[in-house]
């Protein structure tokens, strides 16, 4: 017979939240987190294999449920890829807003720690990426299949840096509803198309190599 008030992986989700953002850290361990939750541990264990992997799972829910909500629009005939990528950004960032103090506690300010947080992230990033139907140039489209592969792989990163480099520039903009990080999304999407019907793929290229050197190497 199934218990009452059984856990369940959201419930995870809201309980570790409701606890990082009082606490300001990490429970001291499982045991204890499930225990004053009146829960027990190998339940945890069922859905994570620790905290960490909660807070990789927080990232990526928030990614995939946009890209759902985003989904409806996006099945348009005519709507392009640039829109559909802006479509589901708009909807991820507007995520991150409404959970604006627990994703800033789980990436906090160290950009290696953000990385490895986000690797799953990245993973879905380029899944999505690989669905949308760029128009190559026809060169490229007639290219040998690893010219044609390094076109798709330098595309797929430079993209992904754009979405680290707009979450960078979201975590400290202080602007009356992010408004400052919707222009530069808009704007640096603009340019990544606008290089992608341009030599693409070097310029992709140096978009990724620019937005890694304009938002990372500077601090």
């Amino acid at each position: 017979m199934e218990r009452e008030n059984q856990i369940t992986k959201e419930r995870i989700f809201e309980l570790y939240g409701d606890y990082i953002l009082n606490h300001g850290k990490r429970p001291l361990n499982v045991y204890r987190f499930a225990k004053d939750n009146e829960f027990e541990e190998k339940d945890f264990y069922d859905f994570f294999a620790g905290f960490e992997q909660i807070e990789r799972q927080i990232l990526v829910s928030l990614f995939e449920k946009s890209v759902e909500l985003a989904s409806e629009v996006n099945m348009a005939q005519d709507i392009s890829s640039k829109e559909k990528l802006l479509n589901v950004y708009y909807i991820f960032f507007e995520n991150l807003a409404m959970n604006r103090s627990l994703v800033l506690m789980i990436l906090g300010n160290n950009k290696m720690h953000a990385a490895k947080i986000s690797t799953q992230l990245r993973e879905m990033h380029r899944e999505y990426i690989r669905t949308m139907d760029f128009k190559d140039w026809e060169i490229i489209e007639k290219a040998r299949e690893n010219v044609r592969d390094a076109h798709q792989k330098a595309r797929e990163e430079a993209l992904w840096l754009h979405l680290v480099s707009a979450v960078e520039f979201w975590k400290k903009d202080t602007s009356p509803a992010f408004e400052k990080t919707d222009i530069y999304i808009e704007k640096t999407i603009d340019t990544g198309f606008e290089l992608m019907d341009n030599e693409p793929l070097r310029k992709l290229a140096d978009l990724g190599k620019f937005l890694f050197k304009e938002k990372f190497k500077k601090n």
